[in-house]
């Protein structure tokens, strides 16, 4: 599944295309691409057409396109995508010829580049697109990366801020971790206590902390959270530098372009191979419905 950099690399391939464009005409080719849409609230296409997007944001793993308000009295909304586990937005020329996984098509002019298609392409099916009412931030705070709008999506309200947001609240994290007895890796990986991580990012964020994924979250000192947070936020920014992680041609950038963060990874997907840091060979044991990945020397359960 994407996780942060692979949306944040989409959310930034986007802002330039979306920005100040026009919807034109919207085409629907599986409607199982629309399950988080209302449609008590009005019909997809009708909602979109004709409307101007703004900037797009990012709260961890979601993504979402406002949409500008044309009467004082008119509700704030917003487009909001998310690329489930093999999801991608695509941008194309008109003419282009169509993906065969092509879910969704957004024509818009762009006052600068034209026109342009916005393509959804979903092999599992279980992304999706969705207009969404804006609601206020409960700490009255910028909804997420990319936007200074105290303003997020209903469906994005219950999840919580990643470490790269500016509005993160790092003493708020480390006190919810001290109510925390379950292991580190699976209190990460709970969306509703940070956003944006997920199997393979934390992975590499405790390896780089020495952490073992079981350590319980309660049991970490306040030094040892800062570290961690330190490592989190390391490794995310260096593979957003590196366009994310690709292991196949799921995961693209706006371009179709894969991202080559894979080749920098210290233990995930390496078992049998030696640590970077000590030598002794990687492992991998089972955790929740998946894996973890760990040197069981460096990674002590303390």
């Amino acid at each position: 599944m994407p996780e942060l950099p692979e949306v944040e690399v989409v959310r930034a391939g986007l802002e330039p295309a979306v920005t100040d464009a026009t919807i034109t005409g919207v085409e629907v080719f599986e409607v199982r691409s629309l399950r988080r849409h209302d449609s008590a609230a009005g019909d997809f296409a009708a909602l979109l057409t004709g409307r101007v997007m703004r900037a797009p944001a990012r709260r961890g793993k979601f993504l979402w396109i406002p949409l500008r308000t044309r009467t004082a009295d008119e509700p704030d909304r917003a487009i909001v995508a998310h690329l489930g586990m093999s999801g991608q937005i695509l941008l194309r020329e008109p003419g282009t010829t169509a993906e065969g996984l092509l879910r969704i098509r957004l024509h818009v002019d762009n006052p600068a580049h034209g026109e342009l298609w916005i393509d959804f392409v979903d092999q599992r099916i279980f992304g999706s697109m969705a207009v969404d009412l804006l609601v206020p931030t409960a700490d009255g705070l910028p909804g997420g990366f990319g936007t200074d709008d105290p303003l997020v999506p209903t469906q994005v309200a219950h999840i919580a801020r990643d470490p790269l947001d500016p509005a993160f609240d790092d003493e708020r994290f480390a006190a919810t971790l001290a109510r925390k007895n379950s292991g580190i890796k699976r209190v990460l990986l709970d969306q509703t206590v940070v956003s944006g991580i997920g199997n393979i990012y934390a992975d590499e964020a405790l390896w780089a902390a020495k952490m073992h994924y079981a350590q319980p979250a309660s049991s970490l000192s306040r030094p040892r959270i800062r570290v961690l947070l330190a490592e989190i936020r390391l490794v995310l920014e260096r593979a957003l530098a590196e366009g994310g992680t690709s292991f196949d041609a799921q995961y693209v950038n706006v371009n179709g372009a894969s991202g080559y963060f894979s080749h920098s990874l210290n233990v995930y997907g390496r078992e049998g191979r030696p640590c970077p840091r000590c030598g002794r060979p990687i492992v991998r044991e089972q955790f929740m419905n998946r894996s973890s990945h760990l040197c069981p020397y460096c990674q002590r359960l303390r």
